[in-house]
């Protein structure tokens, strides 16, 4: 049986692999020059079979499965919530590779983009302290529509050759990015154990498959917005006109396509379900889970010392994602932003699978103690390169970038096990929001600041010189928050051997309570939400 639930779900990742294709075969370069001459146009192109291979053999060796039984209905409620999920995630991942390119495209200059990308990062990190509540008391099915309505306006914008109405769209797309990743987990977690009664198992199942569908829909969105940019040509409706179409805005306006088909699934199929808000004070509650919150960084230096290995790690992430798309722009080799984003997702599945492996082999804090090495590494190269100018270094800094997704891939599952272990469960969603205070601070100075790209990928060198260190303290340092004020004893997740998704708590909906919001999952921030 568990052979039987791990497998039917692929045929449904499988038909998204599919769909890219058939968007693929459409693309009339391909239809010319052939796939042979197709994957051999340049060394983006040719790591496109080999990464895909390793990619499918380590996911498959990773696949999620459980020993649950299936009760009735759950298959029905799977596939329902994992089609409505695919489309939706396809919307955001489509966007990613295109949006600097887009903005170059029109002629802004770097600090301009790098406003653009900080209006993003930042509408999304002050809507999401209080996602979890809006959610809760608007309803998740509204909000899940609310999403793909704000995600529509951001991709509508993206037409437009005016800082103005791209800023707009950067604010809404900021605030559709926080509620992607909260709004539709929190459904599926009510659904699953309250109106369906499923067990906690069957709901570890569906998180694991989940963020496996994420991955595969993400290599998929790369190669299909990429066919879509190369089909149409890029340019105004009419001399003169700030309304642009084509090249750069076709993977947006698939986007939009995919969008309003998921308005459409959430309409017909999915039930409104509401958190629980409870009756006291709200703000009263925040403000206390705030102070013990700060009471927790203040005396238990690991816990501190956490935050400072988030911040130092995604706030590396957030520059690498500004910056890349310029490390590999080349007169004599046109980047294929599509293609490249492939890749990097395949590295970052190729990490996260690796990193479900070695569960069984190296606990959380020597998994990113490797991590926070090679991504070092990564850094230091990316830095050797772009100091050159030839065109020769574009395969050394490719290959320093998909080093540093694979870090990403193997460092998000791991520092999700290692915080359960050392924030407490009655602060959690509180740290982890105190936890982006420095991250926004690192993200701003990194893309306002007028520092050249090659001292932006030294500082991400030294940023994960700091979390390898900080790292190190917290995988041999006794914890001291003991007999904190406010501060529960810590509920700490088991890793007993390769993870588990059957260890997931009956009552894992309510894993996370913030001012009355449910915060539910783990996931792998978006590579543009920065």
């Amino acid at each position: 049986m568990a052979v039987l639930v791990a497998s039917k779900p692929m045929l449904a990742i499988g038909l998204v692999l599919l769909c890219a294709e058939s968007v693929l075969a459409q693309d009339t370069s391909v239809e010319t020059e052939g796939w042979a001459a197709f994957l051999s146009r340049d060394f983006y192109h040719m790591l496109i079979v080999p990464l895909m291979l390793a990619t499918c053999v380590m996911g498959y060796a990773a696949k999620p499965s459980t020993t649950d039984e299936v009760p009735d209905g759950f298959h029905k409620f799977q596939y329902t919530y994992m089609v409505v999920w695919a489309l939706c995630v396809a919307a955001d991942w489509l966007q990613g590779p295109y949006v600097y390119a887009l903005y170059a495209a029109y002629g802004f200059d770097s600090h301009e983009i790098a406003e653009l990308f900080v209006a993003g990062f930042g509408s999304s990190l002050v809507f999401g302290c209080f996602v979890g509540t809006f959610t809760d008391k608007f309803g998740r099915k509204k909000c899940c529509i609310l999403y793909c309505i704000l995600y529509i306006l951001s991709c509508m914008t993206k037409h437009f050759r005016v800082y103005s109405v791209l800023m707009i769209g950067r604010v809404t797309g900021g605030i559709a990015t926080s509620m992607l990743f909260s709004c539709f987990e929190c459904w599926m977690v009510s659904e699953h154990l309250q109106r369906h009664n499923f067990s906690g198992g069957l709901l570890g199942y569906m998180f694991g498959m989940m963020f496996q569908v994420m991955y595969l829909v993400a290599i998929a969105s790369g190669l299909a917005g990429q066919a879509v940019a190369d089909a149409f040509t890029f340019g105004p409706i009419s001399e003169g006109s700030s309304f642009y179409t084509g090249g750069y805005c076709c993977p947006f306006d698939l986007a939009i396509a995919c969008l309003v088909v998921g308005i459409v699934l959430i309409a017909m199929l999915f039930e409104e379900n509401y958190g629980n808000t409870g009756s006291g004070d709200a703000t009263s509650g925040l403000l206390e889970n705030i102070q013990s919150g700060m009471q927790l960084l203040m005396k238990d230096r690991r816990a501190l010392l956490l935050g400072v290995v988030v911040s130092a790690f995604e706030g590396s992430m957030f520059a690498f994602v500004f910056n890349w798309t310029p490390a590999l722009d080349s007169e004599t080799v046109k980047p294929p932003h599509g293609v490249i984003f492939a890749l990097f997702m395949m590295a970052c599945m190729c990490g996260a699978s690796l990193s479900t492996l070695a569960g069984n082999i190296a606990k959380p804090g020597m998994r990113l103690l490797c991590t926070f090495g090679a991504g070092f590494l990564s850094f230091t190269v990316a830095s050797h390169a772009a100091s050159r100018t030839s065109g020769e270094n574009l395969g050394l800094s490719l290959s320093a970038f998909l080093l540093f997704e694979f870090c990403v891939g193997v460092y998000f599952p791991s520092v999700g096990v290692l915080k359960s272990e050392v924030v407490p469960e009655s602060v959690r969603g509180t740290v982890y929001n105190l936890y982006r205070v420095p991250l926004n601070a690192i993200v701003v100075g990194l893309l306002l600041s007028s520092i050249s790209m090659t001292t932006c990928f030294r500082l991400n060198a030294m940023l994960l010189l700091i979390a390898f260190a900080s790292m190190a303290f917290i995988a041999f340092a006794p914890s001291s928050s003991a007999g904190i004020v406010g501060v529960g004893n810590k509920d700490r997740d088991t890793e007993l051997g390769k993870p588990s998704y059957d260890q997931v708590p009956a009552d894992a909906g309510n894993s996370e309570s913030v001012g009355g919001a449910t915060v539910v999952g783990r996931r792998r921030v978006h590579a543009d939400e920065a």
